[in-house]
């Protein structure tokens, strides 16, 4: 008779909340991964709260666009929620350039004028989607995939978008990779993009 034992590993996940809600407390020491809880008897209406997404945003840069963001750094109640969102002002033929949100899907909403918007899907493909949408149309970028949006009118645009993170992140390509800090070395770059080295030290110098 041979006797037999036996393991069990239990592991608990509970990717919803817990509780009502997690306001955020930027004034904790306390690193975990999100921000930790305010006392729920100090919380105030006023954490649940922002104003200013009616403002036009300011588009004298050199890409013609500004991103207006409501996530919790600037909305504390979003913490633990998984939500977030953006108000994106373009000027005529503004770009918001090729990113990324390593945390989360995107929905977006035109509000005014007209957006070319698209995503590239990943390697080996790397397929354009790309469309051009109206006032009132919506689009989605799945997660984690490259993504813009260019305005094609002749007047200025406005989106609003949702994101599925109360911290998405956002990885602007060219600034990643041509201003990181310190710069990634010339060469590499060179030899990834096919292109002479002084091409890359010049694209660096701009960012």
């Amino acid at each position: 008779m041979v006797a037999l034992s036996f393991t069990f590993l239990a592991n608990a996940f509970e990717p919803s909340p817990l509780q009502d809600f997690c306001v955020a407390d930027s004034t904790s020491s306390a690193r975990v991964n999100g921000q930790p809880c305010k006392n729920p008897a100090l919380v105030q209406a006023s954490d649940f709260s922002f104003s200013g997404l009616h403002l036009p945003g300011n588009t004298s840069n050199p890409n013609g666009s500004r991103v207006t963001q409501v996530s919790v750094a600037q909305l504390p109640g979003l913490n633990t929620l998984g939500i977030s969102m953006v108000r994106i002002d373009y000027a005529p033929w503004g770009i918001n350039p090729p990113h990324t949100h390593p945390r989360a899907t995107e929905i977006l909403t035109v509000l005014e004028g007209c957006l070319q918007v698209g995503f590239v899907t990943s390697n080996p493909d790397n397929s354009l989607i790309t469309k051009t949408l109206q006032k009132g149309d919506v689009f989605v970028f799945p997660v984690g995939l490259i993504h813009f949006q260019r305005n094609v009118g002749t007047r200025n645009a406005v989106a609003i978008a949702a994101l599925s993170s109360q911290n998405p992140g956002v990885i602007t390509i060219a600034n990643a990779v041509f201003g990181s800090k310190p710069d990634v070395s010339s060469d590499i770059l060179a030899k990834a993009f096919q292109v002479d080295k002084n091409v890359v030290d010049q694209l660096q110098a701009k960012f």
